[in-house]
């Protein structure tokens, strides 16, 4: 069956428009609960009296409110208990799910999008994300009428108050006991998303004065002009406050940028490389997943490390589903979301940051002089439109243009051609050592492209 809601990241879109509208959402969580019932009943652990139960948490859209009751609804509906957490961290719904022994965790959250949007997001009871077989499942019962349970089955609903005190200690856990962030004068932009309450007290807690931006949510400002997708305004506050570092998360916090005291922004494969350099002295790392967007230097930095190196499709979900696959546990994007399967089961902002800070504190000095280590080769970026039903990969002159820009680029270079999974694009990607060569050949390519499409 092909999957009719769920993307990548759950089911996501514009508020009031389908699929996220009020019915179907409360659909969405009857569906799943009853799922979760046969899966319970399966392995004979219903009794009398006893049921299923989920943990609900959310960002801080004002669109929030309304789908998190529906959630409960549908929930409680098919005689699912229900744990309310409020505004909290993508991750943090995870791991808390797998601390508390609940059966599934639910993100009310679009991440980086704005306001306007708002999506669901399933983890399951080991704090990972569903599967895809699980989540067909979801989709096929939707079609079924909404049947509720009897009144002495309906499912219950509380609240977790500690829950943010629990996530915020956990955080500081995958920090060495031995190590502090005495000293430091930290910027930390939330994004006036899920961490606004959180982020900064865990830097705090660890020793470092902490100067908190993009943390008063008013339920529309979530990700505007603040936070890892605008890091501009991180880099300003830090000269402004003369601060060592900043750090910045997106709205659901489970991405992460950061900049040095000189305002230099460092993306999802710098900060990786970080990771990946602190864990090797400890021992050998056995590879690294990235995607067919991560730089090309930091594959070039790996192979010299002698670590391996492999690329996913774009998309956190991919890499994570490649590392289990090769049993590896380091990868990322170059967007901010890294996963460091040592400490967590999904991608986390505060506790990637927290590992980047542990290699500066092993290694000493700054910021720039960790991070700058890495040199990204420029990467060039050209959207070239598409007519319906061009079939791009058949055109034997894109692959021969394609061909000999390769060739041209050598070792030194390389080429990806990506349709766009929104947009009518095909995304003519060149990046290398030599950005004139690398300018010049998207352009090239690029041409050819249109050329293509237009006969």
């Amino acid at each position: 069956m092909t999957r009719k809601y769920f993307g990548t990241d759950g089911v996501r879109g514009r508020v009031g428009q389908s699929p996220i509208t009020p019915d179907f959402v409360m659909r969405l969580g009857y569906s799943a609960g009853k799922v979760l019932v046969e899966n319970e009943s399966a392995r004979g652990q219903l009794k009398a009296g006893v049921r299923p139960a989920v943990l609900i948490g959310k960002d801080t859209r004002i669109s929030g409110y309304m789908l998190e009751a529906a959630l409960e609804a549908g929930f409680s509906a098919a005689g699912v208990d229900v744990c309310l957490v409020g505004p909290m961290p993508t991750p943090a719904v995870a791991y808390l799910t797998r601390a508390l022994r609940l059966q599934a965790g639910i993100v009310i959250s679009a991440s980086h999008n704005p306001f306007y949007d708002n999506g669901i997001k399933f983890f399951s009871a080991h704090g990972s994300k569903l599967d895809d077989a699980l989540e067909t499942r979801i989709e096929a019962g939707m079609d079924m009428p909404l049947v509720c349970v009897q009144s002495a089955e309906l499912g219950r609903a509380r609240r977790i108050d500690d829950a943010a005190g629990r996530y915020i200690e956990f955080c500081k856990s995958t920090f060495p006991n031995d190590l502090d962030l005495r000293g430091l004068k930290i910027v930390v932009d939330c994004a006036h998303g899920a961490a606004y309450h959180i982020a900064p007290h865990v830097f705090h807690e660890l020793g470092a004065e902490v100067i908190a931006i993009g943390a008063e949510p008013n339920g529309l400002n979530i990700n505007k002009d603040v936070g890892a997708t605008a890091p501009a305004a991180l880099s300003k506050a830090v000269l402004a406050h003369q601060a060592d570092l900043g750090i910045a998360l997106d709205g659901d916090a489970d991405r992460v940028m950061m900049v040095d005291a000189a305002g230099q922004v460092y993306d999802g494969d710098q900060l990786l490389l970080a990771v990946v350099r602190s864990r090797l002295r400890q021992g050998p790392v056995a590879g690294v997943v990235g995607t067919l967007m991560t730089n090309l230097a930091f594959e070039h930095v790996l192979a010299g490390l002698k670590v391996p190196f492999a690329r996913a499709d774009v998309g956190d979900r991919y890499v994570l589903e490649m590392l289990g696959e090769k049993g590896w546990l380091f990868g990322g994007e170059n967007s901010g979301h890294i996963l460091c399967l040592d400490r967590h089961t999904t991608g986390d902002g505060i506790v990637s940051a927290l590992q980047v800070l542990c290699a500066l504190r092993e290694e000493g000095g700054d910021l720039g002089s960790l991070l700058g280590q890495l040199v990204l080769y420029p990467q060039v970026l050209i959207n070239v439109p598409l007519v319906k039903g061009f079939s791009w990969k058949d055109q034997p002159r894109i692959s021969a243009a394609r061909e000999a820009v390769e060739a041209g680029l050598g070792s030194e270079g390389r080429v990806l051609l990506r349709a766009s999974g929104t947009e009518p694009l095909l995304r003519v990607m060149v990046e290398g050592r030599d950005a004139e060569k690398v300018q010049a050949s998207a352009e090239t390519l690029a041409a050819e492209v249109r050329e293509a499409v237009s006969s």
